[in-house]
């Protein structure tokens, strides 16, 4: 078995699904670098079953009906376990990847330990689809967004995978998506995930052999993305964040890189806690942190800055933000109606009843205060840094 000196058994998998033409070249290869590849027939219809006898020596994991890409990988996962396997490097079985790069993998692994690695390719070579390229910027980003971590390449299939690391998590993916499943999940869990470089060939468009289907798998990972943000804002950052800040040094840390930092102007941290400000008070309840670090994003802005401003709606908070908005809003109703937020009769309905007003004194309460925030933040930024140049 091809063994790391110190981290144990690694095979080479290989799920397959009507790839015929290709999968024999593909085993070939594989097999010249390495006697460990197992290979999952994903209920092909084609001649697989054919073109997988010549290689009596592959252990092959065979079921029908067709489950999807997703289903064959977890299957496969299973199988190299059970098989006495502690790594597993997939491969796609329509020959873009090249079995040289296995070594690459090895190597990493070798040098820096366990964790998910992806082949990283060259986006900008002459023959990548440019929907590909789109896909990848689109992927990259969201898992961004879920999960903190930025990299180059978050749709390769390329990937080492630590299977008992990722062995006890439930998925509930099937098909391609799977692919940004494993990595969101695992990243939540503390798996270290990496890149590597890796050559990659995409044959002519007449001759690619493709089983993406766009319209109803690019659905399926819009609502992937969906759920996987929701929990992320709901749950993983804040339960992260928490974690940090409790962490020994962790609230230093955070002053020092984020609100202290020298390298980054003292008007960008004053904007960025006014707009954290801002977007904390405007009435979008439950998606205040999700918007802002997406816009945050867009604008360039410390997304930790606003992140924490954004948390001035924190329980205690919020009565006091929801009478100062009808207190703002007064100027824009002939009749007031702050006094039903300290009626007996208060209700959703007498609430509803008076939305504009909340919500016209809202949106201005979170324009002053976020003025006010970005002010007094570059206002005591300013002194702060004259007394440490002085100093």
């Amino acid at each position: 078995m091809a063994e790391t000196p110190t981290y144990g058994k690694v095979c080479v998998l290989i799920p397959t699904y009507n790839n015929a033409a290709t999968l024999g070249q593909v085993l070939r290869d594989a097999l010249s670098h390495t006697s460990d590849v197992l290979v999952v027939n994903d209920g092909a219809t084609d001649h697989t079953a054919e073109v997988l006898e010549q290689f009596p020596e592959v252990p092959v994991l065979s079921y029908t009906p067709n489950r999807g890409k997703g289903i064959a990988l977890r299957r496969g996962f299973q199988f190299a376990r059970e098989r006495g396997y502690d790594y597993a490097i997939t491969m796609d079985a329509d020959g873009q990847h090249f079995a040289s790069d296995i070594a690459v993998f090895m190597e990493k692994l070798k040098t820096d330990g366990p964790a998910i690695y992806i082949g990283a390719r060259n986006l900008q070579q002459e023959n990548m689809p440019g929907k590909n390229t789109f896909a990848n910027k689109f992927s990259n980003f969201w898992f961004y967004v879920e999960t903190g971590l930025k990299g180059p390449d978050t749709q390769s299939g390329f990937r080492l995978y630590p299977l008992h690391a990722i062995g006890n998590t439930r998925f509930f993916c099937t098909k391609y998506e799977f692919e940004i499943e494993v990595l969101v999940r695992s990243a939540w869990k503390g798996i270290r995930i990496d890149w590597v470089p890796v050559q990659v060939y995409y044959p002519p468009a007449e001759e690619r052999v493709s089983h993406f289907r766009p319209f109803r798998d690019f659905s399926r990972i819009s609502v992937l993305n969906t759920v996987l943000v929701t929990i992320a804002f709901a749950y993983i950052h804040p339960r992260n964040f928490i974690r940090f800040l409790f962490s020994k040094g962790g609230f230093k840390q955070l002053l020092r890189e984020h609100l202290f930092n020298p390298d980054e102007p003292s008007h960008r941290k004053a904007l960025s806690i006014g707009f954290g400000v801002f977007m904390g008070i405007v009435p979008i309840w439950g998606f205040q942190m999700l918007t802002a670090v997406v816009l945050a994003a867009f604008l360039r802005l410390n997304k930790a800055l606003v992140l924490i401003a954004s948390n001035i709606s924190i329980p205690p908070m919020i009565p006091v933000i929801v009478y100062l908005s009808f207190l703002m809003g007064r100027m824009y109703v002939s009749e007031d109606a702050t006094w039903i937020l300290f009626s007996k009769d208060l209700s959703i309905a007498s609430m509803q009843q008076n939305i504009y007003q909340y919500i016209t004194g809202s949106l201005t309460l979170a324009v002053v205060a976020g003025a006010v925030a970005a002010l007094t933040s570059w206002v005591l930024l300013a002194v702060f840094r004259k007394k440490r140049i002085a100093a």
